[in-house]
């Protein structure tokens, strides 16, 4: 006797959800025994350790932060990721405070941006055993996606202009570089000379737009391996060389501690704002 399918969930109904019509719950597959290796697992290369720096946007001497390899719906997608090939549980106490510090000081820079009301923080990691936590933001008066559904949205809504993507990718290396470690993402260059026609502008517009985005969902790092298959996927690109980036003392509370790690200082000093001057999205503008 067949399974009779569980009722579609009451959040199919929230106006957050992205999709609507007829949906049927899928059949759920039954367990493995043994779960496959993630990417950087046993004989699994990881590709967050054979990134080199040129892939991200900013770079320090413990923690690196790299966007997707072009614009999605997103005003920003952006991931941080370790140098040491850790995963979240395995972090030393030095490593485990600078997380904190670099969680606080990332989001805060992403929603300095125009036109940001929050900034979703995320961490899945059952794709890649190489610690990466993924920073979403959401568009500010877009309330239709608030909640748990952006990533979603992030493959549904088309992809931002890249010049604007790319302003925001230097703004955020930029605030970040204030506090130590290497800006890598440079603004969008203007080009002087004026096209022949708008009709030639247009055709290479299109055809740019040809090249479809990866979103969050349909990140490698992101996809599980199915069962029986260990071949590695192409990846938008990370980690590791080591880079001189300079560390800056934390006073997130974690101070006598950190004073005492093997490494120094931390490179994540307080979590506050640079005095370069950007100024923070209130929170209270969302509300």
């Amino acid at each position: 006797m067949q399974d009779t399918p569980p009722s579609v969930p009451d959040f199919t109904q929230w106006p957050s959800f992205p999709f609507e019509g007829d949906l049927r719950v899928k059949q759920l597959d039954d367990p493995v025994s043994v779960e496959p290796p993630r990417r950087g697992e046993e004989d699994r290369e990881c590709t967050a350790c054979n990134a080199p720096d040129e892939a991200y946007i900013w770079v320090g001497e413990r923690w690196r932060v790299r966007a997707m390899d072009r614009p999605t719906g997103l005003p920003m997608v952006l991931i941080l990721e370790s140098r040491s090939h850790l995963d979240l549980g395995d972090l030393p106490n030095l490593l485990a405070a600078e997380l904190g510090v670099m969680t606080v000081r990332l989001e805060r820079a992403i929603r300095s941006l125009d036109g940001v009301a929050r900034v979703h923080v995320n961490r899945w990691g059952d794709g890649s055993a190489h610690l990466h936590m993924w920073f979403l933001a959401r568009p500010y008066g877009r309330l239709q996606l608030r909640g748990t559904f952006l990533s979603l949205w992030d493959s549904i809504l088309p992809p931002i202009p890249e010049a604007q993507w790319r302003e925001n990718l230097a703004m955020v290396a930029a605030w970040l570089a204030e506090f130590g470690g290497r800006p890598l993402a440079e603004p969008p260059r203007i080009h002087w000379q004026a096209p022949s026609s708008f009709s030639a502008v247009t055709a290479t517009d299109a055809d740019a737009g040809e090249e479809e985005a990866v979103s969050v969902i349909e990140a490698a790092e992101e996809i599980p391996e199915p069962e029986g298959r260990t071949d590695e996927e192409p990846d938008g690109g990370t980690d590791e060389e080591p880079d001189g980036g300079t560390d800056e003392k934390s006073e997130s509370g974690a101070d006598e501690e950190l004073a005492s790690g093997a490494d120094g200082q931390p490179e994540s000093g307080a979590g506050e704002k640079p005095e370069s001057g950007r100024n923070e999205v209130s929170e209270s503008r969302a509300g």
